[in-house]
C-alpha cells in the first residue's frame, strides 16, 4: 500500500505542475486583454483621427489578421496534456471497488475486534498513531453503505448514526441528511426496533415529505404497529423482544470468536503463580550445537502448554530489511490450503500479503534456514520455503491449525513431506497496537516484538495434531506488521524427533 502513496505523490505534483502551466496562460491573456483594453478605449473615443495613423491602420490590419488568430490559438491550447497522461499511466496502479469495500470491512472489523466506537474510530483517537487523522460524515455515510450492501445492519445503524451526529453537530459535508435517514431507518427496522425506524422516518419526513419510500415506509410500520396492537401485546413484552434482538450484533458470534477478540485486547487468561514459576528465560546453544556453544541465543518461554518458545535478538535489522526487499516485488493475496482440492486459494479469513524466498535466491535467506535448523535441532531440507507476509491495517489471520487434519488428507500430499510438525515465527517489525498472535484454546497472547521469533510444535513426537495450537493473528490497529515463518515438516525427523508410544505425547 505504501506504493499507492508514492502514486498518489506523483499525481500531486503533476497537477501542480499543470495548474502552473494554466496560470501562466492565464497571465498571457490577461496581459493581452490589459493591453488591448487600454488600445481600444483610445481609438473609440477618435476612430477617424486614430486610423489616420498609417502606423495605427497597418497594426489594426495586423492584430485582427494574426495576433487575435494567435491568442485564440493560446486559449484552445490543452494545457491538462501532461496531467491526463501522467494519470492514465497511474490508474493501472489505483484500487478498485473492491479494494475500498475491502478497506471499509477492515475498519469495520477492527472496531468489533477492538471494542471501538464509532466516535472513537471517526476522531481518529487511536493508542500509538503518529498522523492523526478523522473520518469526515461522508465516510462515515460510505461505510455505513457498504455495510448496508453485505446485509451488516448493525453496523450500517452505527454508522449512519455518526454520519447524522457529525451533520447535526454543524459539519459542513455533501452527504444528505434525508440519504443517511432513509438507510438508518430501515437498518434498525430490519433489527426488530420498529419504533426507533418510525421515529427516524418521522424526521426524514420532516425533510421531505414527498419522500416516496419513506411515505410508504411509514403506512406499513404504521399497520405492522396495528396488528400488534391487535394482537393485545404488552409493550414490555415487545420492548424486551427488541432489546433482544438488538443485542444480536453480528453473524456466527461464537465463542471463539469472542475468545479471539478478547486475546486480541489483551483481555486473555492469567497464568496461575504455579504455572509461571514454570516458565523460565535463558542462553540456548541449540543442545551443544558447534554454531552456539561459545554465543548462545536468548530464549524465554511464553507458554507451557503448548510448549512456545521466544528467541530474542534472532533476526539482524540488515537481514530484515533484505528478506523484506526480496519480498516485495512478489507480495500477492496470501493463500490458504483448501481442504477439499488441497490447493491453494484466498479466504476472507486471511487478510493479508505473502511472498515465497528459497534459500538459493540469497545468502541472507539461506543463513536464515542453517539457524532455524541449528536452533529446532530439525531437518529444513523437507520444510517448505520461507513465507514473508505483511498485514497492514486491519490484517489478519483468523483461527486456524498449521496442520492438516485427519479429514485433510491430501492438504500436503503434493509435497509428499508429511504433515507440519512445528512452526517458526519471525516478527519483523513492531507494531503500534494490536497484531498479537493468539491461542484461543489456551487463552496465550504473543506480542509482536522485532527481531525476535517463536517457535511450537504442531503434532505429537506420535504425529497426532496438538489442537491446542488452534492460533489467530489479530488485526493490524496500527502500524504495519512483518512476520515471516518457517514450516517444518514431518519427514527428516524420524530420528531428530522419535514418535512415542503414547498418543498425546
Amino acid at each position: 500500500m505504501t506504493d499507492l502513496i508514492n502514486t498518489e505523490k506523483d499525481l500531486v505534483v503533476s497537477l501542480k505542475d499543470y495548474i502552473k502551466a494554466e496560470e501562466s496562460k492565464l497571465e498571457q491573456i490577461k496581459k493581452w486583454a490589459e493591453k488591448l483594453d487600454q488600445l481600444t478605449d483610445t481609438a473609440t473615443k477618435d476612430p477617424e483621427g486614430f486610423l489616420g495613423h498609417p502606423v495605427n491602420a497597418f497594426k489594426l490590419m495586423k492584430r485582427l489578421n494574426t495576433e487575435w488568430g494567435e491568442l485564440e490559438s493560446l486559449v484552445l491550447k490543452d494545457m491538462s496534456d501532461g496531467f491526463i497522461s501522467n494519470m492514465t499511466i497511474q490508474r493501472q496502479f489505483f484500487p478498485n471497488d473492491e479494494d475500498q469495500t475491502g478497506a471499509a470491512k477492515a475498519l469495520l472489523r477492527l472496531q468489533d475486534t477492538y471494542n471501538l466506537d464509532t466516535d472513537t474510530l471517526s476522531r481518529g483517537n487511536l493508542p500509538g498513531v503518529k498522523h492523526k487523522s478523522f473520518l469526515t460524515a461522508e465516510d462515515c455515510f460510505e461505510l455505513g453503505k457498504i455495510a448496508y450492501t453485505e446485509a451488516d445492519y448493525y453496523h450500517t445503524e452505527l454508522w449512519m448514526e455518526q454520519a447524522l451526529k457529525q451533520l447535526d453537530e454543524g459539519e459542513v459535508s455533501s452527504a444528505d441528511k434525508v440519504y443517511i435517514l432513509d438507510y438508518l431507518s430501515y437498518a434498525v427496522y430490519q433489527q426488530g426496533d420498529l419504533g426507533k425506524a418510525m421515529m427516524l422516518t418521522k424526521r426524514l419526513l420532516e425533510l421531505d415529505p414527498e419522500h416516496q419510500r419513506a411515505n410508504g415506509n411509514m403506512k406499513y410500520f404504521e399497520y405492522i404497529m396495528a396488528k400488534e396492537k391487535e394482537a393485545n401485546k404488552s409493550s414490555t413484552d415487545s420492548e424486551d423482544q427488541m432489546e433482544k434482538e438488538t443485542e444480536v450484533k453480528k453473524k456466527d458470534y461464537l465463542p471463539e470468536r469472542r475468545k479471539y477478540e478478547m486475546l486480541c485486547r489483551g483481555e486473555g487468561l492469567k497464568m496461575t503463580p504455579r504455572r509461571q514459576k514454570r516458565l523460565f528465560c535463558r542462553y540456548y546453544d541449540g543442545n551443544r550445537n558447534p554454531r552456539y556453544i561459545l554465543g548462545p541465543v536468548k530464549q524465554e518461554d511464553e507458554w507451557d502448554k503448548p510448549r512456545i518458545v521466544r528467541f530474542l535478538d534472532i533476526i539482524s535489522d540488515e537481514e530484515i530489511e533484505t528478506v523484506k526487499e526480496l519480498a516485495k516485488p512478489r507480495l500477492s493475496r496470501a493463500t490458504v490450503h483448501d481442504p477439499e482440492t488441497g490447493k491453494l486459494t484466498t479466504a476472507h479469513y486471511r487478510v493479508s500479503k505473502s511472498a515465497w524466498l528459497s534459500g538459493y535466491e540469497s545468502p541472507v535467506v539461506s543463513r536464515i534456514n542453517t539457524r532455524i535448523q541449528d536452533l529446532t535441532g530439525l531437518d529444513v531440507s523437507t520444510a517448505e520455503e520461507l513465507q514473508v507476509a505483511n498485514y497492514g491495517v486491519g490484517g489478519q489471520y483468523e483461527p486456524h491449525f498449521d496442520f492438516a487434519r485427519k479429514d485433510e488428507p491430501d492438504a500436503f500430499k503434493e509435497l509428499g513431506t508429511g504433515n507440519r510438525i512445528a512452526t517458526w515465527l519471525f516478527y519483523m517489525s513492531d507494531v503500534s497496537a494490536g497484531g498479537a498472535t493468539v491461542f484461543p484454546e489456551v487463552g496465550a497472547s504473543v506480542w509482536p516484538k522485532k527481531g525476535t521469533a517463536v517457535f511450537w510444535y504442531n503434532l505429537f513426537p506420535s504425529g497426532e495434531g496438538d489442537y491446542s495450537t488452534r492460533h489467530a493473528a489479530c488485526p493490524v490497529l496500527v502500524g504495519n506488521k512483518w512476520v515471516s515463518n518457517k514450516w517444518l515438516h514431518e519427514r527428516g525427523q524420524e530420528f531428530r524427533r522419535p514418535c512415542t508410544l503414547s498418543e498425546l505425547e
